[in-house]
């Protein structure tokens, strides 16, 4: 291949994507720093740490970047054809000779080859007589971080696969070329039949010269990361300066002139420590949007664990938390800003009082300035709200584009175009991941440091294993569920059950009659959430965001109270309202349940689903006066199989 055609090629590219630049973390061209210097940095130089730790995804090179050694060149040397094998791998990495056709020279090399013998090679040289020095620890904490760690390699799979597994990269990340196998008679008897290389799979994009800017797009859209570094020894590596934000060059194996010195890369280093150490100068700053009783409660663990993670933790150990301005009064009738008194006594006595939020925890009235620099958004306010909120931050230029949210919010957005899940909502507009926090928790009991657990249900394990340590207390328990829809739901749906067990309560049954109707409650919800996203997991609903937290609801909880107090004052002949009695329980908090409920019935309604679903449709009609609350204890069976 010519060189000089190739460089061409790449500048013409780079001009074409200039002014639909990728770079939207820094909004800068792209800049060269070369070997980080002795004496200080340059400001070249701390750009491209800082681009460094933006990233959310790190593609590396596999043969003499995370290896000793190019495994075709040991392999081939185990077969006994060393020398010309690496000759080949020589020319093809100093851009001399065409990958496809070294590839080709190579394999033909190792025709002979029998499937025996690859299993032989990884008895011989296991993966970690092959790593280079500091890739584990480098790779360890890039996962500690949230980076999504990808292998992409010229070379082949079944000879990576080990030192995949070793690092801990999921097969799914790894693209490398695959050998192709064929039976065949090694003597004249038709019986002496072997397994052995054919040839190579020559359609994969890691098979040619520019294939692996093909594989970096590929990722960029499927996983919707934002920053990809790549850092590798070679010219097909270099090659990637086309696709990826930021291109390390990597010598502490082989040093290549040809791409040390070449204009493209950005940064060249012979240790991976440097790169470790310049991530882990990384601190990510933790945002908490909202302050109710329940953001209170998890804001108290959050700041427990930022204090604790140290000067070697991921965390910023400060954090802030977005607070609705209000004026309240001080005992002695003083009228005082919450957010201010927050600031004071590091506690929300509005919400929660006695819960110690921690010294590092700053309260600011001002949504956008608590957002705009946070790597992590926690989400937590009344569900009628947050289009809204959200709606706002990305008026003022919405969030990081490397940031990850968690959503704790209890809703469902109910509109012209369907319904839709408020994590949803949160990744639409703000263009980030979103996981979801749910499980069986009443906020002043995990306040007080009694033991609960909870799901972090996720798209991306790899963010989801970020917000775990996060939140993860010896009291607070946390399980990765990979159903987001079905865990939302659940924490959604079983408020509206709630109020059905609120309204058993004040009618003076007893248990028998309570279980009839959670369990009934459950059926309802899970068939709902089966209804709206088939691939809802079954076992979700035995999680502690099912029935555990229904459970919990059903017999604690602000909607279930205030059912009761509605179902006792209609007992009486008192006429009231849920409006009325949230105004005058609550303190400020929101009724979930009962919004949910008539958001939830207007949708049934439309769909025709009403009688399908005669549980929620009877809860709807005693909230809003249709129905007297003791039809509830005469509930008929739905009509389903």
């Amino acid at each position: 291949m010519n060189n000089h055609k190739m460089m061409l090629t790449r500048q013409q590219l780079q001009q074409q994507r200039a002014c639909v630049s990728r770079r939207a973390c820094t909004q800068k061209p792209r800049v060269s720093c070369k070997v980080l210097s002795f004496f200080g940095k340059t400001p070249k130089e701390v750009d491209m740490e800082r681009v460094w730790r933006q990233a959310d995804a790190v593609c590396l090179d596999v043969d003499c970047t995370v290896t000793t050694s190019d495994s075709l060149d040991l392999f081939a040397k185990h077969m006994g054809v060393g020398e010309k094998c690496r000759a080949l791998t020589h020319a093809a990495m100093d851009g001399t000779v065409d990958l496809t056709e070294s590839l080709r020279a190579r394999i033909r090399l190792l025709g002979h080859t029998r499937i025996e013998d690859i299993d032989r090679f990884h008895e011989l040289y296991p993966p970690e007589t092959r790593l280079a020095p500091n890739i584990e620890t480098l790779v360890s904490t890039l996962q500690r971080y949230g980076v999504h760690v990808y292998l992409i390699s010229g070379g082949f799979r079944e000879l990576i696969a080990p030192l995949a597994n070793r690092l801990g990269i999921p097969e799914t990340n790894v693209y490398a070329n695959e050998m192709l196998w064929a039976m065949r008679t090694t003597t004249e008897h038709p019986e002496d039949r072997v397994l052995s290389l054919a040839g190579f799979n020559e359609q994969l994009a890691t098979s040619r010269n520019m294939g692996k800017n093909d594989v970096i797009r590929d990722i960029r859209s499927s996983k919707n990361h934002r920053t990809i570094v790549m850092v590798g020894d070679g010219i097909t590596d270099l090659e990637t300066v086309i696709e990826a934000d930021l291109f390390i060059g990597y010598g502490g194996v082989v040093e290549r002139k040809a791409v040390r010195e070449a204009d493209e890369c950005d940064w060249y280093v012979y240790d991976f420590g440097v790169l470790e150490k310049a991530m882990r100068d990384r601190k990510l700053r933790v945002a908490m949007v909202g302050s109710g009783a329940w953001a209170c409660a998890m804001m108290s663990i959050v700041a427990a664990n930022l204090r604790e993670s140290g000067s070697d933790g991921i965390f910023d150990p400060m954090a802030s938390m977005w607070v609705y301005e209000e004026t309240v009064e001080l005992d002695d009738g003083t009228p005082t800003k919450l957010t201010s008194l927050i600031n004071e006594i590091h506690e929300n006595p509005k919400y929660l009082p006695g819960t110690h939020l921690g010294d590092n925890v700053v309260a600011d009235p001002d949504l956008i300035n608590v957002v705009k620099d946070a790597d992590i958004l926690i989400v937590c306010t009344p569900h009628q709200f947050i289009e809204g909120i959200l709606d706002r931050i990305v008026d003022a230029g919405g969030v990081r584009c490397d940031a990850r949210a968690i959503s704790l919010v209890k809703g469902l957005c109910i509109g012209d175009n369907g319904a839709q899940l408020i994590s949803e909502m949160i990744r639409k507009k703000l263009g980030i991941d979103c996981s979801v926090l749910m499980g069986a928790n009443i906020a002043s009991d995990i306040a007080k440091g009694e033991f609960g657990e909870a799901v972090i249900a996720y798209n991306d394990c790899t963010n989801a294993k970020i917000f775990r340590q996060l939140v993860e207390r010896p009291h607070f328990d946390i399980t990765l569920l990979p159903d987001v829809a079905g865990a939302e739901l659940c924490g959604t749906l079983k408020n509206i059950v709630a109020i059905a067990a609120g309204i058993v309560d004040g009618l003076g049954y007893g248990s028998n009659t309570k279980a009839a109707i959670i369990r009934r409650g459950l059926d309802e919800m899970k068939r709902f959430s089966k209804r709206l996203y088939p691939d809802v997991m079954d076992a979700t609903f035995l999680e502690t965001c099912g029935v555990a937290d229904l459970i919990t609801t059903c017999y604690s909880g602000r909607n279930r109270r205030v059912a009761m107090e509605f179902t006792q004052a209609k007992c009486k002949g008192v006429d009231t309202t849920f409006d009325e009695l949230e105004d005058r329980m609550l303190n400020g908090q929101k009724l979930q349940g009962v919004m949910t409920s008539n958001e939830l019935q207007a949708f049934l309604r439309d769909n025709g689903w009403e009688q399908e679903f005669p549980l929620f449709t009877m809860i709807n009609d005693v909230i809003n006066g249709r129905a007297d609350p003791s039809v509830i204890a005469a509930q008929p069976q739905s009509q389903h199989e």
